[in-house]
């Protein structure tokens, strides 16, 4: 089955677009949170890709009403 990404609900910080990465990817979500804030603080670009992520991922339930 295909793997689509989404926001997570149940392990979201802010917009839970780092939790559905963890959980697609299944990599630890925390580690994904880190890599996010470095990309924040060192380009500048990274908090603009994440709001973006954010308004354009559709949450859990909504991929699931699909």
């Amino acid at each position: 089955a295909e793997k689509k990404l989404y926001r997570s609900e149940s392990d979201r910080m802010l917009g839970g677009v780092c939790g559905g990465i963890a959980e697609v990817y299944d990599f630890d979500p925390s580690l994904i949170r880190l890599i996010t804030l470095f990309l924040v603080l060192s380009a500048g670009s990274g908090l603009l890709v994440y709001l973006i992520a954010w308004i354009i991922i559709p949450t859990e339930s909504e991929l699931k009403q699909e």
